[in-house]
Formats: C-alpha cells, structure tokens, sequence
C-alpha cells in the first residue's frame, strides 16, 4: 500500500493547522485508518497535543533522523489513540537549517528518509500527515518536497487571501523545480465565527477564488478546540459533543468522500 503523504500548511501561525492536524488524524484513524503524524514545527505543538513531551531528553524525534542519527523506523512512537502514531519534535529541529547549510540536496533530507523507510519497511500507513512550522522555511520546503498533495487551513479573518496568495506562488516554484507531482488537496477555512461579517466575506471570496478546492465543511471558533491540546488529546476524544469535535468528525467524512472520488477517477 502506497502511504498517501500530506502536508498541513500556512506561514502563518495560529490558524489552525496543527488542530486541523490532529484531528483530521485523529478521526481518520477513528475509520480504522493507520495513520502516521510527523511533526516538522520546533515549537512541537503536535507532539504535546497528541499526548508527548516535546521537552524530554529522547532521541526519538524527527530531528535525530533529519540529522541522520537515527532512521526514520526507530523514531515513530504510538499515541493512545489506536492506529495512530507520531514522529515527535522538539527544538533542536530549529538548528538544522543552519547545520545543513552546506548541503545541495537539504531540501531532499525529508523525502529520502521517507522513500527509504518505505523501501526497507512495508508501510502500511494509508496517510502521513506533516505538521509544518508556520514560515516558508526550509523545514516547510522540505515538507512541501516530500509530500503529494497539502491541506491549507485558511483563518477567516482579514489579510487571509493574501497571505494564500504568497503560499500558492511558493508551492508553483515547488513544483517547477523540485516537485513537479505537488497539488493543493483542499483548503479547509478555520475559526468561523457566523456572527462575523467579516468570516462570511472571506469565505465567498475563497470559494469563489478556489472553487471546490474549498472543503464544504467549515472549522468554528470554539473553546473545546483550544483546551484539548492541554489535555494531550484530540477534541474528538476530549469533547466528543463540541461544535468544534462535530465539525472535525464532517472533515473526516468528506475527507474520506475526496478519497472515493480521487480513487475512481484514477
């Protein structure tokens, strides 16, 4: 089984993505779906709220296997989520851009660590979803070169597009000169707030924009969603009944409808 690799990003922060992350995960995995986190932000926002320590002194982490350390194999840890696993960060990922500063092929590292976990292992992960840092760093353009396809998590707030606008450029260049197989899977619009006039506009303005691109389901503001991480857990675990758990579990499902699709159209 080929593992579908997917990357959640924005260069912005704080829109969602690393919720969007968890879970979409989260909820696949619900669908009896092996699933495989790999968190590429330093700040480990994934690992914390998939249950680890982004603080412990372990060499199980994706750093340790971007450095080359340790193989990609030796690294993947369980949650206590069934069927799904995770790769852990924690800071020491920041350094890498620097250390690998003489290296043509750095932009290559994620992938071929990956392409040989495959070769070497039979994967049966059916998606591996990366949690990329909120930049266009090279962490992100490694992301972007590993992947097949990329989720963007879209505030709807003012200034939205624009930074979309900046992101979609750095994806063509992507696929011009490093990934030529690389497409915008969907963009999912986050911290909907339906009393605000403002949520609406940019929403029309995405759909209009970015036609079905745009998944139907929409992510609200919630106070759940931002107290789970705290936990260790997905809000689908933490708050099964939330408007923010229900709307995840209607991402999941239309997700899984994406898939149908894209599999009989190929």
């Amino acid at each position: 089984m080929k593992s579908k690799i997917i990357s959640v990003i924005n260069q912005k922060g704080g829109v969602g993505k690393t919720t969007t992350v968890i879970n979409l995960a989260a909820g696949l995995a619900a669908n009896e779906k092996k699933i495989l986190v790999i968190d590429l932000d330093p700040q480990g926002n994934a690992t914390t709220g998939l249950g680890h320590s982004n603080i412990d002194g372990s060499e199980k982490n994706i750093y340790n296997a971007l450095n080359g350390s340790k193989k990609i194999s030796e690294i993947i840890q369980t949650t206590q989520i069934d069927n799904l696993d995770i790769i852990t960060s924690n800071v020491d990922l920041s350094g890498l851009e620097v250390e690998t500063a003489g290296d043509n092929g750095r932009a290559f590292i994620l992938r071929d660590k990956l392409s040989l976990f495959f070769k070497e292992n039979s994967s049966n992960y059916s998606h591996i979803f990366i949690d990329c840092p909120p930049s266009l760093s090279l962490l992100t353009v490694m992301a972007l070169v590993a992947s097949n396809s990329l989720i963007v998590p879209l505030q709807t707030e003012f200034f939205a597009l624009e930074g979309l606008t900046q992101l979609v450029k750095t994806i063509d260049r992507i696929k011009e000169s490093l990934n030529s197989g690389l497409s915008i899977r969907g963009i999912i619009l986050t911290m909907y707030d339906k009393r605000n006039k403002l949520s609406s506009q940019v929403e029309k303005e995405a759909r209009d924009y970015f036609k079905d691109k745009v998944y139907n389901t929409v992510i609200p503001r919630n106070v759940r969603l931002s107290e789970a991480p705290s936990h260790g857990i997905p809000v689908l675990i933490y708050d099964k009944t939330c408007p923010g758990s229900k709307s995840y579990s209607n991402l999941t499902e239309e997700f899984l409808n994406q898939e149908k699709i894209m599999e009989s159209a190929a």
